[in-house]
This record gives structure tokens, sequence and C-alpha cells, in this order.
């Protein structure tokens, strides 16, 4: 192998060929011409002794060695951006960019615009908000920050609570008319549901009062959906009752399009987190973020502190 043909360079080329399996958009990202990034590849594959993508008239994919030197290319151009930012961060610079993952949901509806605020009091600040329901892993991924719903397993990562999201019923005002309003949770086993099929154990319901009485009660419907949007959307046009998030549709409630129903029993609130992966932690515009939405995410509707 010829170590001196490894350049950042070459590696970041590869990179984002690997990530994106199509040359010209590469080199549109990179604002260079086609044939300077099919130089770099070829310039890497023959410091390295192997083939690392198979090329066809449509796309390029990662050859086996290709997959595994991915993975350890993505590491270094990591561990040099760190380094970087560790020694900007010396200098307690409010510059740079903070790479933030949330729920979909939770993050079109109110933390884009915390973000907003955040970057007004901070404009050298560059934050790259990834939208997803996916869990996904900080360290490979390059992501920094990680608003999370729900339980976590993420062991190995910087944990600091944000509170609870307190949930409630809810339907829209002409399914509640056509099928009645339920004084008891035994009632809603007659009506139609509006499920979550990326939860587990959606097919019951959960509820309990506030002097800690509890209930289950079974939980159907012929529409499952797997984004809270949609949810939202089902439940304004009348194709169900569910639980919502109050943060989902507390604008939808003000504006009497959705009702709470048996007010007197909710489901249990979700625990929401923020995750930090723990080697940015000392970088000095993601320290600034953490502590702006740690003192923000209580302002989202339903968002209670522990």
């Amino acid at each position: 192998m010829d170590k001196s043909g490894v350049t950042l360079e070459r590696l970041r080329t590869f990179v984002r060929v690997a990530e994106r399996s199509n040359l010209s958009a590469v080199a549109r990202d990179l604002n260079v011409g086609q044939s300077s990034v099919t130089r770099h590849l070829r310039e890497l594959e023959e410091a390295l002794g192997v083939a690392l993508l198979s090329r066809t008239t449509r796309r390029v994919t990662l050859t086996a060695e290709g997959s595994r030197y991915y993975e350890s290319a993505v590491h270094i151009l990591r561990a040099v951006e760190q380094a970087g930012d560790e020694a900007r961060s010396a200098r307690d610079d409010a510059v740079g960019m903070v790479r933030l993952s949330c729920t979909a949901a939770l993050g079109v509806r109110h933390v884009i615009r915390l973000i907003f605020g955040f970057q007004d009091l901070h404009p050298g600040i560059t934050v790259d908000l990834g939208l997803t329901d996916d869990r996904v892993d900080l360290v490979r991924e390059g992501v920094d920050i990680a608003l999370r719903l729900g339980p976590l397993s993420d062991s190995a990562m910087r944990l600091r609570s944000l509170g609870q999201s307190r949930r409630v019923l809810v339907a829209s005002p002409e399914y509640l008319i056509r099928h009645g309003r339920p004084a008891k949770p035994e009632a809603l086993m007659g009506l139609e549901g509006v499920r979550m099929s990326n939860v587990a154990g959606s097919d019951e319901l959960p509820l309990a009062t506030r002097d800690g009485q509890r209930h289950v009660v079974a939980f159907g419907g012929r529409l499952l959906v797997d984004h809270g949007l949609a949810a939202r959307e089902a439940f304004v046009a009348g194709r169900g009752f569910g639980p919502a998030h109050i943060w989902l549709v507390d604008d939808l409630v003000a504006e009497g399009r959705l009702e709470v129903i048996l007010p007197d029993y909710a489901p249990p609130p979700v625990p929401l987190n923020m995750l930090i992966a723990p080697a940015r932690t000392s970088i000095a515009r993601i320290r600034l973020l953490v502590d702006y939405l740690a003192e923000q995410m209580p302002t989202i509707p339903g968002v209670e502190r522990a």
C-alpha cells in the first residue's frame, strides 16, 4: 500500500461517493468536475491496492472491501473534524456546525422554531437538523445531539433528561357526533382507533387518573401509521380516536378541530431526553445548543420538567 496516496481529500471524495452512489452528484456537491472525482477514486484505489467501488452506467456501489473501508474512513474524517473543533473550542468561539437529530413530528411542530431563536442569538453557528423517527447512531452518523422520546438504550452516550411529554386522547367533533362521547374507558372499545405501527404494544391503551387509578383497554382500528403528523391528519379527518402528545395537537384542540375525550384519564407520559456524543461535549457551540435546548424544551406545550 502506498500510504502517501491516502489523502484526506481522497477520503472525503470516497465517503461522499459511497453515500450518494452517484459521481455527478458528488461533483456538484464538491463544486468540481466529475473527472476530478473519478481521479480521486482511482488514485485512492491504486494507493490501497483494492477495488473500493463497483461502477455501472447508472450507479456506483461499494465492494465488500469498500464497505469495510468506508467505516474506517468515516471514523478518520470524524476524528480530524473533532480535532479541529477541539482546537477551535479553546477560543470558546460560537462558530461552526452542530448536527442535531430529532423526532420528525416534534421537529416540524416545535423544535425548528427553537432553532430559529438559537441562531438569532448565535449567528455564527450552523445547525444541521435531521428529522427522523429512527434511532440514529450518533457516533456512526456524525450526529452531535439527539432529541428522543421514549425509553433509551444508548448507554455510551451522555444523557440529559428534558422531562416528560404528556399525552391526551383526542378525536374530531364530527367523529364524536357520529359515535358518541365516551364517559368511561370501557366505552373506548367500541370506537375506531388510529394506531402507531412503530410503537410496541399499540393494541392496548393504558390510562391513568390523577389519583393513580389505572385502566388498560383494548385498542383496535383499521388504520396504522408510523408518523405523528399522519396520525394528526387522521384525527382531524375523523378516522378515529387515539392518544396524542399535547404538542402534536394543541393548536387543533384550541381551534376546536379536535376534542380531548375522557380528560380525567390520560395515557402515561413519555420520557423526553437529549443524547450528546461524548467526544463532542467540550466543544463550545455544542454546549451552547445543549444548554439552550434544555432551557427551552419545557416551553413546548405538554413538556414538563422531570
